[in-house]
């Protein structure tokens, strides 16, 4: 595929849009929450509510944001065992600092998307449907995006220990900046931009893929 001299080109992530001050609020299920502030722990359940340019702080086992609309949301330095965000609809979403064991983004709608200095066990971005995600400076042991439609994607300075990419369909998907162990399906990297030291080891699941034998 011909690549014009702009490409990969870069994400368009701006910092959620937030007030000067914000009121204390209570998470429930289905709320409807506008500058608000979120202090979250135990089991918070989320699900289908509205979060609009409010902050969130959390110590928590699980939090339920499935089927959620977040728009200018900033989550600092939270530590939850389980963040379920799947079929949510995200816009201008900061998550820094902090560590995550499972957070589920699979068949998200996201728009401007930051992750920065974030731990996280297992990023599911499967069947996600993403345009300007920019992850920086995470680690990541294992990270999921069969299905994904992503657009305008970039890694810098983050590691992974297993990167799932198959059926991903990509464009101006940047993972120079991905340090990654092991890609599962070298064949669904189209759209991606590499290294050539990326593509140096990728050279025997590459050739596997199109049916050549490598051996000394």
């Amino acid at each position: 595929m011909a690549r014009s001299p702009a490409s990969p080109a870069s994400p368009r992530v701006s910092p959620p849009d937030l007030p000067r001050e914000f009121a204390p609020a209570a998470a429930r299920r289905s709320a409807d929450l506008i500058a608000a502030s979120l202090e979250l722990d135990g089991t918070v359940d989320l699900a289908y509510a509205s979060l609009e340019q409010c902050t969130v702080a959390a110590d928590a086992d699980t939090v339920d944001l499935t089927g959620s609309t977040l728009i200018d949301v900033d989550l600092t330095g939270v530590r939850i065992a389980s963040l379920k965000m799947r079929d949510a609809s995200i816009r201008r979403v900061r998550i820094s600092g902090g560590r995550i064991g499972t957070l589920d983004l699979s068949s998200a709608r996201i728009d401007e998307l930051l992750l920065s200095d974030v731990r996280i066990d297992y990023l599911n971005l499967g069947a996600a449907k993403a345009t300007d995600i920019e992850i920086r400076d995470c680690g990541i042991r294992t990270l999921d995006m069969p299905q994904a439609e992503l657009t305008r994607v970039r890694f810098t300075g983050t590691r992974s220990d297993e990167v799932d990419t198959r059926a991903m369909r990509a464009t101006h998907v940047d993972l120079r900046g991905l340090d990654a162990s092991a890609f599962l399906d070298a064949n669904s990297l189209r759209g991606t931009t590499l290294t050539e030291f990326q593509v140096q080891q990728l050279a025997p699941l590459l050739a596997g893929g199109i049916g050549i034998q490598v051996m000394d």
